[in-house]
This record gives C-alpha cells, structure tokens and sequence, in this order.
C-alpha cells in the first residue's frame, strides 16, 4: 500500500509518501514541505497548496490520502487555516477518486510511538527508527506527515475488518427483520 501523509498548514503544509504493509518493514519513498508565503492572501496560499499536492500526487500515485483530523485548538486563526488546508488535500484525492482517510494527532502518535501524548521530538525519532532514516525529517510537519501515513498503514487492516464486521451485522440484522 502507497500512503500519502499530509499534516495540513496554511504556511508549511507536511507531505510525505511511505509504501509497505502492516507488518513488514516500511519504506519512505519522499517527503516534503508545501510552502506559502504569509504575506499571500488566503485564496493564492490555498491555490498554492492544491498545485503542491497535485505534484506530489502525480509524482508517487499514492492509493491512499492520510490527512491529519482537524481538532479544536484555542486559536481559532490556526484551526481555520489548518482545515482549510485539510480540505484541498481532501479535494485533490477526491477529485482522482483516491481514498481519504483522517486520523487524529493523538491516534497517529499512539500509532507511532506507543503514546497519544509523545512530543514532536519522540514521533521524529520513532519515524527516524521506523522508516531507518539517518535523521529525522525537518521541518517536524514532514515528519508528522510520514507519521500520517504509517499510521493509516498500521490501523488500516484493522479498520477494514470492523467496517466487515459492522456490514456482515448489519445484513444480518437486515435479513432477520424481513
């Protein structure tokens, strides 16, 4: 499976490709920093975004798009520029009918470090150590991209067995009332 990790920012927007299967060794195939420029209005930094994502999606044909959930924060100016960066990585993805699936920032650093609490040094590290890199990415929103999509590696087997588990239920119950 070829994930691309996105950790949406309005000025540094996280990108990064890892390619494996839960239980295998994984391998980083590229990752990067979609950059705005602050001064840029909100509509030239968004336009900005989508052409660096439509690159890196052209580039790795990834099967999957792992974006990072949005979650409320005290600074309502950061989670405005945060979702909306989120949505054009959800809108490229979608418009080449790639799958999108959204993990929150405490699921991807318990996926990856074993805590939802670890710092950003400790999910750099552990991508580091995961991915056998000689250092970790810089800035830490590449690293948390990475970390995006080794989480939708890791959870993904088991997040398609509840979904069957859940259809297979469902029919049941279906097939009882009628």
């Amino acid at each position: 499976m070829r994930v691309l990790g996105v950790d949406p920012g309005l000025t540094r927007c996280g990108v990064g490709v890892v390619e494996g299967v839960a239980g295998r060794p994984l391998t980083m195939l590229g990752v990067g920093v979609v950059r705005t420029p602050a001064e840029a209005g909100i509509g030239q930094r968004l336009v900005e975004i989508e052409r660096g994502i439509e690159t890196w999606l052209d580039e790795y044909r990834p099967e999957l798009v792992a974006v990072e959930r949005v979650f409320s924060q005290h600074n309502v100016r950061t989670v405005m520029g945060t979702a909306q960066a989120s949505a054009v990585a959800m809108l490229c993805a979608s418009r080449r009918g790639i799958p999108v699936a959204l993990h929150t920032p405490s699921e991807v650093k318990a996926a990856v470090t074993g805590s939802g609490r670890a710092d950003k040094a400790q999910v750099g590290a552990m991508v580091t150590r995961l991915l056998r890199l000689a250092a970790p990415p810089k800035p830490a929103d590449a690293a948390d991209a990475l970390a995006l999509a080794i989480c939708h590696i890791w959870r993904a087997p088991a997040q398609n067995r509840l979904q069957q588990a859940v259809a297979q239920h469902a029919s049941a119950v279906r097939g009882r009332t009628r």
